[in-house]
């Protein structure tokens, strides 16, 4: 089966996926979940939106130069009132964090369609948010086995979607709470310098 393939990359560092938990006590993955894929899908094809799943994007793989650990500042979304006497004081707590940043970043999405993949090589995405945005590199016309297996051309992170004997439980559809699953594909050398 013939496999169109766009390379998407950004020159900076990106959020890291599901790395909103603090990755000082859970190391997050690096891989990209169902959602995240429906979301860059339905960026790129925004027709999709309404119909659940994914349609068009039939393989992904996700590379980096290593992961950059990078403090933040948060602070709570509601405020904690007390009182002093006959005052009450408002106050919003602060933490610090460790965010995982993705160091150069590389992207591939894979299509059956010579169309689809033209199409999302003339848009930008975003990898986990609105200020992730990578950049249409190159395409590559390829073979599914090809972009299965060959470690040098196609190196990185891939969660194949779907139960089997590898699956675990990657998250719930927002949709209707049902549990996801897949595996984890690795192909090649996924962080280039470690």
């Amino acid at each position: 089966m013939k496999y169109y393939v766009v390379k998407y990359s950004g020159p900076f560092g990106f959020i890291k996926p599901w790395t909103a938990v603090r990755d000082s006590e859970t190391f997050s993955q690096q891989f990209l979940t169902p959602s995240i894929v429906e979301g860059i899908e339905k960026k790129l094809f925004p027709e999709l939106l309404g119909n659940e799943g994914i349609h068009k994007i039939v393989g992904h793989r996700l590379s980096y130069d290593q992961v950059s650990n990078q403090q933040e500042v948060i602070q709570t979304r509601g405020w904690n009132s007390t009182r002093k006497g006959k005052e009450f004081l408002f106050d919003r707590p602060k933490a610090i964090l460790i965010r995982g940043v993705l160091q150069n970043p590389t992207l591939l999405l894979a299509f059956t369609s010579k169309e689809d993949v033209s199409n999302a090589a003339k848009q930008h995405v975003c990898l986990c948010r609105n200020e992730d945005v990578m950049y249409p590199d190159s395409i590559i016309e390829t073979t599914k086995e090809a972009f299965e297996g060959d470690e040098d051309k196609f190196p990185g992170f891939e969660l194949v979607f779907g139960k089997n004997d590898k699956s675990f439980l990657v998250g719930y559809n927002r949709l209707n709470n049902e549990p996801m699953y897949g595996w984890i594909r690795v192909v090649g050398q996924p962080v280039t310098n470690f």
